[in-house]
């Protein structure tokens, strides 16, 4: 036993320090190429006599070099049962096979050991085992117990040996290291297998072992891309592992997807010399300083990141670039865009792309675009960060009780405040861009077993239609180019900047559309009376709200209605009831009524845009001015009667009180129209410019919903819930504007 381990120790040390030629037993070639292999694990042996790896590089491929005599047959059971449970390999042809086979000398010589030559028979004892642990680098972890209990030499089958072999082949070409350790990646990519997997992070390879002695590309300076390229012609993949010409690395291979790709009109280039010239050619790269290329050497393979840095998330792909850092040459070369897809690039959202285009437009929304030299798909990575304020309660739309939060500027925040709310699966948020230049994300909502489907398709065609160079005002640009208003004053689509609001329309069948940079959500379909209404009202008990709906909309009807009612008694005295004699100006002033009238519209209209305008701390000294300096000096001045200020002044009032603010702006053109009218022809004038202003209201439509519904077409249960607040289970059922597909909204009772 002490002779037999002393001629192997003595092999192991010929082969680890001999010259030129093939080293017998070992199944090496020249010495350069022995040179560029690692290193045969040393040999130690215990008190025992059992021979086993040495702990810096542990054996844990059951290989049978230990050769220890007393183990018996349990240890030989033990090693067919594992050879059985591994990997099934791709057999060699039958010349290799027997070329590799000899019979085995008897287990009474462990002291002979013939030298292997050309294609003679193989050495006992140490002939394929040994050559496989030399040749397949370092050893594979978590049977290092089981490698100690040693096995006694002995004959091996022909299907061990060429399984033996296929594997030290396989081992060779990925650089001297397994495949298990490559990030698990190597097999489950020739496999197809798409399953989960154990990554293993070797960090502290050399560069031979990780090329097999090929050099990386000089990340300094930007050096040439390593000579190993995909051809662009040549799309197969291997059909099996461990086959023949599996040297060919990454020629030869299909599109990173596995599938054949189409031709596009818009390739990505595979030098990234190329890529970069593109990149500065359309996006402006060099030119504009937020445009970063950040290239870096994944194994042995360069890659780039594009982003741009105001948008970029850092914190994310530093966490990428950190990940991808221990990213060794069998990780990355078979089908490296796959590899980074599906293993290595640590985010929740990565897509692969095909064209430039594509690719330049998702990094100008705010993602990383990743391009991989040699391959035709880049990726997108979706860290994205936009500037966003917090979501604090819209001021046009204020409650006493009820949610603080209001849509934002990130349309992803808006979406998320509308999903808190409806955590309905059926919620379909559906996106796409509009405007050739600014690219603006919009965003379709609606609930696919509530909403109309006739009005989604109609919806979703028209934002697809929009032919415009961009829409940077977002949501209003876009309602005029959805929307055929023409001169129309009247709002056809309600805005709203609370999510709650939004999210009660959806559920009662209507769709929103969200646009990026835009804190306001349109609702459609949305009818004249709909702008009428307010979340206080649904924030108090119903005959609370009811009362407060009652009291806004007389004070929208006195913002229409009372300056022309009052103006025409003034010009017609007999019209005024018995009991208001006394309304009419007792001095009307050096100005006529009419005049005085469109000074203080301007006037109150100019106030208004100051007020808006006007810094927080000057807010206070613009309210005296307006009030002392003006109104109470142009009273007492006679440039205005006392009278009309205090019309202006509930008109005004009423305006304000309109939850709509388009809707209060459409009023007072339509105000003024009635004053005008009111001066020509006086009584029929009124008469005449009412009913024309209701006919044309009648007239309107939202998409498909009448504009004055419940009143044309009379719908008695919408008119019911326009008039009063009804409490919440009253509800049993939608409106029928929305023509929705399930109209229940409670459960029958059983």
């Amino acid at each position: 036993m002490k002779k037999l381990i002393g001629k192997m120790m003595v092999k192991d040390k010929d082969r680890r320090h001999g010259g030129t030629g093939e080293i017998s037993g070992y199944g090496y070639g020249s010495g350069s190429d022995a040179d560029d292999r690692s290193k045969a694990p040393a040999l130690q042996i215990d008190e025992e006599g059992n021979v086993f790896a040495a702990p810096e590089m542990e054996m844990n491929d059951l290989s049978g070099t230990e050769l220890n005599e007393d183990a018996g047959d349990s240890g030989r059971k033990d090693q067919l049962q594992s050879r059985a449970n591994a990997p099934e390999e791709a057999p060699e042809n039958e010349a290799s096979r027997r070329e590799r086979q000899e019979p085995a000398q008897g287990a009474g010589e462990p002291d002979e050991f013939r030298s292997e030559s050309g294609g003679g028979g193989s050495a006992s004892g140490l002939r394929s085992e040994t050559r496989d642990d030399n040749s397949g680098g370092a050893a594979r972890s978590g049977k290092g117990s089981e490698a100690r209990k040693g096995f006694r030499a002995g004959p091996r089958s022909p299907e061990e040996s060429t399984g033996r072999e296929s594997r030290s082949k396989e081992q060779d070409h990925s650089g001297g290291m397994p495949e298990e350790e490559a990030f698990g990646i190597k097999k489950l990519l020739q496999d197809g297998n798409k399953g989960p997997i154990q990554a293993s992070f070797s960090r502290k390879r050399s560069a031979a072992d990780q090329g097999g002695g090929e050099q990386l590309p000089n990340a300094e300076g930007h050096g040439e891309a390593p000579n190993v390229r995909r051809s662009e012609d040549a799309g197969q993949q291997k059909q099996a592992s461990g086959a023949k010409g599996d040297k060919q690395g990454r020629k030869g291979k299909g599109p990173s997807n596995g599938k054949a790709s189409k031709p596009v009109d818009d390739p990505i280039p595979l030098s990234m010399q190329e890529v970069k010239d593109m990149l500065e050619e359309r996006s402006g790269l060099g030119t504009s300083f937020d445009l970063v290329l950040r290239e870096m050497v994944f194994g042995s393979i360069r890659v780039g990141f594009y982003y741009v840095n105001g948008l970029a998330k850092d914190q994310v792909l530093t966490m990428v670039l950190d990940r991808l850092s221990y990213a060794d040459h069998a990780a990355m070369e078979n089908n490296p865009a796959e590899s980074l897809k599906e293993y290595l690039i640590p985010h929740i959202q990565v897509s692969p792309y095909q064209t430039m285009k594509e690719v330049i437009g998702q990094v100008m929304t705010g993602a990383t675009g990743v391009f991989i030299e040699g391959e035709k798909t880049a990726l997108v990575v979706d860290a994205k960060n936009f500037p966003v304020r917090s979501t604090e309660e819209p001021d046009l739309e204020r409650v006493v009780r009820g949610s603080r939060d209001g849509f934002v500027e990130t349309l992803m925040t808006n979406v998320a405040l509308v999903r808190r709310r409806v955590r309905d699966p059926k919620l379909r948020v559906e996106i796409m861009q509009v405007g050739k230049r600014t690219s603006t994300d919009i965003c379709i909502g609606y609930i696919d077993d509530i909403a109309n489907p006739k009005l989604v398709e109609a919806i979703r065609d028209k934002v697809k239609n929009v032919d415009l160079d961009g829409i940077p005002l977002a949501e209003k640009q876009l309602e005029e180019a959805i929307v055929a208003k023409g001169w129309n004053p009247y709002p056809l689509v309600r805005y709203t900047e609370r999510p709650d609001v939004a999210s009660a329309h959806l559920l009662e069948g209507h769709v929103i559309l969200m646009s990026d940079t835009s804190p306001s959500v349109m609702i459609m379909p949305s009818t004249f009376f709909h702008h009428l209404q307010h979340a206080e009202e649904y924030r108090q008990l119903p005959i609370i709200g009811s009362y407060l709906r009652w009291v806004r909309f007389l004070g929208i009807l006195a913002s229409l209605f009372l300056l022309p009612l009052w103006y025409l008694m003034v010009l017609e005295p007999g019209l005024k009831p018995t009991g208001l004699e006394f309304i009419g100006p007792q001095n009307p002033g050096k100005i006529p009524v009419l005049i005085q009238f469109l000074l203080a519209e301007l006037g109150i209209d100019l106030m208004r845009m100051a007020s808006v305008h006007t810094p927080t701390p000057l807010s206070v000294a613009m309210g005296l001015v307006a009030a002392i300096l003006i109104g109470d000096i142009a009273v007492k001045t006679g440039l205005f009667t006392n009278e009309i200020i205090f019309y202006i002044s509930i008109a005004t009032i009423g305006m304000f009180a309109t939850p709509s603010y388009e809707l209060s702006l459409a009023n007072r053109i339509v105000r003024l129209i009635l004053l005008f009218s009111v001066a020509l022809f006086k009584v029929p004038g009124f008469v005449i410019a009412t009913t024309v202003w209701l006919a044309f209201l009648s007239l309107q439509r939202s998409h498909t919903a009448p504009y004055m519904w419940p009143f044309l077409p009379f719908n008695a249960m919408g008119l019911l819930n326009i008039l009063f607040r009804l409490p919440v289970l009253k509800h049993k059922t939608r409106l029928s504007i929305t023509r929705s597909k399930d109209g229940t909204r409670q459960p029958a009772p059983e």
